[in-house]
């Protein structure tokens, strides 16, 4: 049985409120590659309630952040595998055209700097619950850093979130 995606999957479980609920940039696959789905089964494992939310309309009435509630615990945040500017642009700051990790290749579903997005959105939407950030994206933006895309220098993603 895959983590519940939607309000439907959470009921099916019998299940009135979330423990964790986890957002990532990447389509929800449910392999020991995808960091997201780790984490899940680790928690789903120990007795938590945990659903996922892959790949996040942000530019929308934000419903895919609030069509599971507010979860007991904490919110979960990871722009995916891969870092989603790395993931956007080539070394020549030029647009790539497809996406590995969202289904048919597509891109544009996942937004530029996805943990600071998704964070400040959710942070906005539930003041009170804490947010836990981890993947790739967040580890390498700990620390002020040189970001190449923008040509400057950066906060902490735990500033800018």
């Amino acid at each position: 049985m895959f983590l519940p995606t939607t309000i439907k999957e959470v009921r099916e479980r019998g299940w009135d409120q979330l423990d964790v609920i986890l957002f990532s940039g990447d389509a929800y696959i449910d392999h020991p590659a995808f960091g997201p789905a780790v984490v899940g089964r680790l928690l789903e494992a120990e007795g938590y309630r945990v659903a996922i939310v892959p790949q996040p309309n942000w530019r929308d009435d934000l419903r895919d952040f609030t069509k599971l509630g507010a979860p007991r615990l904490f919110l979960g945040i990871s722009a995916g595998s891969m870092d989603s500017m790395v993931n956007h642009y080539t070394a020549n700051l030029r647009l790539r055209h497809d996406d590995a990790y969202t289904p048919g290749g597509k891109a544009g579903f996942r937004p530029d700097y996805a943990v600071t997005v998704y964070a400040q959105i959710l942070k906005r939407l539930y003041p009170h619950v804490p947010v836990v950030i981890g993947g790739i994206e967040a580890s390498l933006r700990r620390l002020t850093h040189y970001d190449y895309w923008s040509d400057s220098l950066k906060p902490s993603v735990l500033v800018e979130s």
